[in-house]
């Protein structure tokens, strides 16, 4: 791989995607880094989004932390999955910010989630933690959309979790809400707050959430994937 890194053009179709998503394939994230001229951190504690970051350099994505499609011109989202040596991954993924207010009549069909996830790049990389992120090796992608069934089990969990939002009970949402998809707290500490809905319809502040994909929605897929 050349050293000489331009920072490349979005795609023009799913195929030069794939393309060069095939090409990265067991390449390390240092041998990466220093191409694209990025600082490798020690590790993600503090740059979660660090991986994600390379990778979309590497890609040709612009869109950034807009809330759109990393490859909005063709519709498509990058999603990177940590996985271990087996290529289950071993965490959850995580989709998009959850709306705390001004959800009424939002429908799944033209839900930030369902958007998000419509078409999906999916780029598995090594994330057991012995190996230094430097050394750990970028797997084969997978282009992806949702089956009929997937589509059935995101959306009836997305509509449960919409519903308790929308009736006050956000503060009442766990983790284990949800057969694929979930809602937790993202923030970066417990005093960045944001607007929500109580329970008698007041405005509260609370902490932002997030959707995210349970490992056993995203484990099958990748399972399927690579027939393990």
């Amino acid at each position: 791989m050349s050293t000489d890194f331009v920072p490349l053009l979005p795609p023009e179709n799913e195929d030069v995607l794939l393309e060069r998503a095939q090409r990265l394939a067991g390449y390390s994230l240092g041998e990466l880094a220093i191409v694209a001229g990025l600082k490798i951190p020690k590790d993600l504690r503090r740059d979660k989004g660090w991986v994600g970051m390379l990778l979309e350099r590497h890609l040709g994505a612009c869109a950034g932390s807009k809330p759109e499609q990393d490859f909005a011109e063709i519709g498509v989202e990058l999603k990177t999955i940590p996985v271990d040596a087996q290529g289950r991954p071993l965490e959850t993924t995580f989709v998009c910010v959850a709306p705390l207010t001004g959800n009424s009549g939002v429908v799944w069909q033209t839900s930030h989630v369902r958007h998000k996830l419509a078409r999906v790049l999916w780029v598995p990389v090594e994330g057991d933690r012995a190996i230094p992120l430097a050394e750990r090796r970028v797997g084969a992608p997978l282009l992806w959309s949702a089956s009929e069934e997937e589509e059935a089990l995101l959306r009836r969990d997305w509509e449960e979790l919409m519903d308790m939002i929308v009736l006050g009970q956000v503060e009442r949402i766990t983790a284990r809400h949800g057969e694929v998809l979930q809602i937790r707290p993202k923030a970066a500490n417990s005093k960045a707050l944001t607007e929500g809905i109580g329970e008698n319809g007041q405005p509260i502040m609370t902490l932002p959430r997030g959707f995210y994909l349970k490992k056993t929605f995203t484990g099958p897929l990748l399972a399927r994937h690579f027939l393990l």
